[in-house]
């Protein structure tokens, strides 16, 4: 892809998410003066409450990544200690299957030596 493609294929992107970003401002804002009975009213009211609800849940959690929580009671530091931790134990079983694979392999080739 040469250079003003890529940048052509970037701008569409920017674009796309540019306006896009524009639809869910306008949402919000629309969906933000609804009393919560409004949603029923239709699709359009509908997106634009559940739109309003979810910025308010989306600066909740920012409230909270900013302070190091993770919105479980714990801090993001807890649960980096846990991913960590689930990390080194899908390492040691990606190895137990390696060996599990390199014995069923040598097994195999056993097997075919002996039916030669």
């Amino acid at each position: 892809m040469d250079s003003e493609r890529f940048m052509r294929f970037m701008a569409a992107w920017a674009l796309v998410h540019e306006t896009a970003d524009d639809g869910w401002k306008a949402a919000v804002a629309r969906g933000s003066g609804q009393e919560p009975t409004e949603m029923k009213e239709g699709p359009e009211a509908f997106v634009d409450g559940l739109s309003a609800m979810i910025a308010e849940e989306k600066e909740r959690l920012k409230t909270e990544l900013a302070e190091g929580r993770d919105g479980s009671g714990g801090t993001t530091g807890a649960l980096a200690e846990k991913l960590d931790g689930l990390t080194f134990e899908m390492g040691e079983l990606r190895g137990r299957i390696e060996t599990l694979q390199a014995s069923i392999d040598a097994l195999a080739a056993a097997a075919d030596v002996d039916r030669r």
